[in-house]
């Protein structure tokens, strides 16, 4: 798939296996409060596409599945206390956000996802009065990674950073075929569904 459109010169930071794990189409959902610099307010979809930032320094592998712990292991390998660069190897649409508030229906996307009940559980409680942001995600990987600069600004517990002077128009290629990555949303959507009529 090729795009001549002039995509976003912004990436949303997450977990280095989580990246994989959506790059490698194992994964199609985000679950975001915001960053720790982000305290004083709610998360925000502050672009509705961007590129996937591998962050490494917080990533913990009591919180991870088990098939996953190895995975986190791998992530390490390209990472080093004060790298000098950083590789964009994903770039992601948000087809939905959508707003969690109660762990029933956290419950019921447990198999949607890599990461364990109790992560699920700290992050639905974390900043209680603000809800889950759920994000579907339409997960694309560049035919040539981008190698950038790890600047000062991408530092940090954030959610968002500006990429500077990033000019891409490689080719990207959806790393779920369009079949499936409907009948996967059709059954996160059920799976909510089925938790409101249960209320």
């Amino acid at each position: 798939m090729h795009t001549d459109k002039v995509r976003p010169n912004i990436a949303l930071k997450e977990w280095a296996v989580s990246v994989q794990a959506l790059a490698e189409g194992k994964q199609m959902i985000m679950m975001r409060k915001g960053g720790i610099i982000e305290e004083t307010r709610d998360f925000q979809l502050l672009s509705p596409a961007f590129y996937l930032m591998p962050a490494y320094e917080h990533q913990k592998k009591h919180l991870l599945k088990d098939e996953y712990k190895n995975k986190l292991d791998e992530t390490l390998t390209y990472w080093t206390p004060g790298m000098e660069t950083i590789k964009l190897e994903a770039y992601a649409e948000a087809v939905e956000d959508i707003e969690i508030t109660d762990q029933d229906t956290l419950d019921l996307l447990r198999e949607f996802h890599i990461w364990t009940d109790t992560f699920a559980q700290e992050r639905l409680r974390w900043k209680k009065k603000n809800p889950l942001h759920l994000l579907i995600l339409r997960v694309y990987r560049l035919e040539e990674a981008l190698e950038i600069p790890m600047l000062d600004a991408y530092n940090g517990c954030k959610s968002w950073v500006r990429l500077d002077n990033i000019a891409d128009h490689s080719k990207i290629t959806p790393v779920i075929e369009e079949d499936e990555f409907q009948h996967k949303v059709k059954q996160i959507k059920q799976a909510l569904v089925q938790n409101v009529t249960k209320k």
